[in-house]
């Protein structure tokens, strides 16, 4: 007995192909063919605006390579099924050839890993609140306080320490802060601040992030805090900077996530308009640091609406 059964409609193989012609469609499909994921999901591995994105699922859901649906205040996309065989020959070739295929594909994982991450969604909400509402004897210096009270003696290199604010505080628990920025004034300027202030345990010195004046294998904790985008070349202070650790150290970087600030360029004379999480997860790789974790900490509630990742790392033996 012949069984007849209707096969799902093809989409049309040459708009397909035409439509396969832009790199960043090829990208948005094979990542799509991951993982489904929203709009804001794919702007966090693009660093595209909105609309951008917007345009090209439209052109891919017309011509019917992925398909959408509704979830929440959330649209939803994945690749379509049942696509022509030509389409997933060109999709397998252009996986291999692609140099962004695998950072798309790193970018994924740190977005599923922040999905998955109830804990840290349960935190930041409670962060969100924290401080709005007025409690007797609550706030962030307290909380502040009281991490840096818990925090072990150790060798500290604060790399792009400007005026060291963080630097004087990290010194009050640390046995030692070496101080590091490009600024002969600002290095005069902190160094006269920390001695009014009588901290004996903190040395400032004039030297560039990508190759600072610290001896190898002599630091506990190597801090970045806001400087990277300051450096002409990340990878190589970040890799500077392990080169300082010794075995067992930890990098710490806080950063500006990626943004389209450009008057940051002049205002704050920054090289770089931020990070996106998968480039610090990559920079750090790159260099050698294992148990790399990336993780957004803070996002301003005025325009420009900057918003601060944390990025960390250890030397391993």
């Amino acid at each position: 007995m012949l069984i007849s059964y209707i096969k799902a409609p093809m989409p049309s193989i040459l708009k397909s192909l035409r439509t396969l012609s832009d790199p960043v469609r090829i990208r948005l499909l094979l990542l799509l063919g991951e993982e489904e994921l929203s709009v804001a999901e794919l702007q966090e591995v693009f660093g595209m605006g909105q609309s951008r994105i917007s345009m090209q699922l439209a052109q891919l859901k017309q011509a019917e390579l992925v398909e959408d649906r509704r979830s929440g205040k959330n649209v939803m996309y994945r690749l379509a099924p049942a696509l022509p065989e030509e389409v997933l020959s060109v999709l397998k070739a252009a996986s291999k050839e692609l140099d962004e295929a695998s950072l798309d594909k790193r970018a994924l994982h740190l977005i599923l890993k922040h999905r998955a991450d109830k804990t840290r969604a349960y935190f930041d909400e409670l962060a969100g609140k924290f401080g709005k509402r007025y409690v007797p004897g609550r706030s962030w210096k307290g909380l502040a306080e009281m991490l840096l009270a818990l925090m072990p003696p150790m060798t500290i290199a604060d790399l792009g320490a400007g005026e060291g604010t963080f630097t004087q505080l990290l010194a009050r628990r640390a046995k030692k802060v070496i101080a590091i920025d490009n600024s002969e004034k600002m290095v005069t300027f902190a160094a006269d601040l920390a001695q009014r202030n009588g901290l004996r345990n903190v040395e400032f010195r004039i030297g560039d992030l990508e190759d600072p004046p610290i001896a190898k294998e002599s630091i506990d904790l190597a801090f970045f805090s806001q400087s990277l985008h300051h450096a002409q070349h990340p990878q190589r202070a970040i890799d500077a900077a392990r080169r300082i650790l010794k075995p067992g150290g930890r990098i710490v970087i806080l950063d500006l996530k990626r943004h389209n600030f450009e008057e940051a360029r002049e205002l704050y004379a920054d090289l770089w308009l931020g990070f996106a999480e998968v480039e610090l997860d990559t920079f750090l790789r790159k260099s050698g640091f294992r148990g790399v974790e990336v993780f957004p900490v803070h996002k301003e509630d005025e325009a420009p609406h900057f918003e601060t990742i944390l990025a960390i790392g250890e030397k391993t033996l």
